[in-house]
């Protein structure tokens, strides 16, 4: 049987992300001491960065991420 993946919580992303962001490290020398992946910390902290607030960028990821959804918004008028 498959090890389980670990689960983080939104607040915890938030503080690791902030940690690379607030302090001026680099995400490797964080990631050595809180121990995950590069890439995951990098992704948390793109998102901690981006200008859009999360419901927004949730929304924009389920649109992506469901094609029946993508070809709707791509037929929208705008």
């Amino acid at each position: 049987m498959g090890a389980k993946r670990k689960s983080y919580t939104p607040k915890y992303r938030a503080e690791a992300a902030r940690l690379v962001i607030d302090t001026g490290r680099t995400i490797v020398e964080v990631v050595r001491e809180i121990g995950v992946g590069e890439a995951l910390l990098g992704r948390w902290v793109a998102i901690e960065r981006s200008p859009l607030p999360r419901c927004e960028r949730l929304e924009f990821k389920m649109i992506r991420t469901r094609p029946v959804l993508r070809a709707e918004v791509a037929s929208w008028e705008i």
